[in-house]
């Protein structure tokens, strides 16, 4: 008998929070709240971006580039030779 009880009671509490998380997200004042604040993004991201620092660029001429040869021979390798050679 208490096992039911505290089963139902878990039950009621679980419906509820759903129930009231629900009723708060699908409100008119939190819909409006939403609006706002993604109207407010791109405001929000033009004022940050004008107060960056702009850093020096060091990264000219810092890749070497190296020329490379072709003297060295490779050894090609056939896949069905090496099969032949049991």
């Amino acid at each position: 008998m208490l096992k039911e009880i505290k089963y139902l009671f878990f039950i009621v509490i679980i419906i509820l929070f759903l129930f009231f998380t629900g009723k708060y997200y699908f409100s008119n004042e939190n819909i409006k709240n939403s609006y706002r604040s993604y109207k407010n993004i791109d405001q929000k991201i033009k004022d940050y971006s004008k107060n960056l620092p702009l850093l020096k660029n060091d990264t000219e001429n810092i890749i070497e580039y190296v020329k490379q040869t072709d003297t060295k021979k490779k050894k090609k390798f056939n896949f069905w030779k090496l099969l032949e050679n049991d």
